[in-house]
């Protein structure tokens, strides 16, 4: 939005003084513990899911060579999977899952201190991988799946037959879905015998817990802004994309 935008919003909100405004925020600060309180419930419940064991041997093409799945823990008892939208025949990665990514070398050291692993994985060919990760600056581990079918048996890769017949399974359900590629996140943890078990996923907007920058949209008076976009993350760019803008109501001195 422009500035004038902005002042328009700004006419049109409540002011008001400190004591009330604090009494607002008590009242507010109670639904945001009762959104805390479930989300620890929630968090539970995940955690008491059933299990599946992994019987199909997948192998991915890795800096290092080709890598089973159970190797790809590094040392570590589970695996934390983003599913990265980049096909064979793409020149680069998908925007979203790009700003997703942007998070994850500032994660991966502490996950890995609580038996994480964090791992990106996407169809498109190793070197395409690792061209598109050293044009962004990313270090995180990524891996290709382009002769396997874990892409596919975790829903976030469609045949030409399925995307054709206009519904997919996405999301636990038969939906419509613009392209044949999908966004998700998978878990995996592996026992002492080196079996493994697949123990958790999530897609669609349940993607948004790796985009660490969305919480704090959230917390700013103009939040996400989204509303009457194309789609709801249109405005996301690959972070060397963005167009340098001059911050609204710049003083005189601090024009260059």
């Amino acid at each position: 939005m422009n500035a004038t935008t902005t002042e328009a919003g700004t006419a049109h909100h409540a002011v008001v003084s400190r004591t009330q405004w604090t009494e607002a925020r008590r009242a507010l600060l109670e639904r945001e513990k009762e959104l805390t309180r479930l989300g620890d419930q929630i968090a539970r419940e995940r955690r008491a899911l059933p299990w599946v064991r992994v019987e199909k041997d997948y192998v991915f093409d890795t800096p290092d060579g080709p890598r089973a799945l159970a190797d790809l823990f590094e040392g570590r008892s589970q695996l934390l999977v983003q599913h990265f939208m980049f096909a064979p025949g793409w020149e680069q990665g998908c925007p979203s899952c790009s700003y997703m990514a942007d998070h994850n070398d500032g994660a991966a050291p502490h996950l890995a201190a609580r038996d994480v692993t964090l791992l990106v994985v996407s169809r498109n060919a190793l070197p395409e991988i690792e061209r598109f990760r050293e044009r962004m600056g990313w270090r995180f581990k990524w891996v290709s799946s382009a002769r396997n079918d874990f892409n596919h048996d975790f829903h976030v890769s469609f045949t030409p037959e399925e995307f054709a017949s206009g519904s997919v399974y996405y999301n636990f359900a038969m939906q419509p879905f613009p392209q044949a590629e999908a966004p998700g996140i998978s878990v995996f943890y592996k026992d002492g015998s080196g079996q493994v078990f697949h123990t958790y996923s999530r897609y669609g907007r349940g993607v948004e817990v790796m985009m660490g920058a969305y919480p704090l949209i959230d917390l700013v008076p103009k939040g996400r802004d989204e509303e009457g976009l194309e789609h709801t993350m249109a405005w996301v760019r690959h972070h060397d994309r963005y167009e340098a803008r001059p911050a609204a109501h710049a003083c005189c001195g601090s024009r260059g």
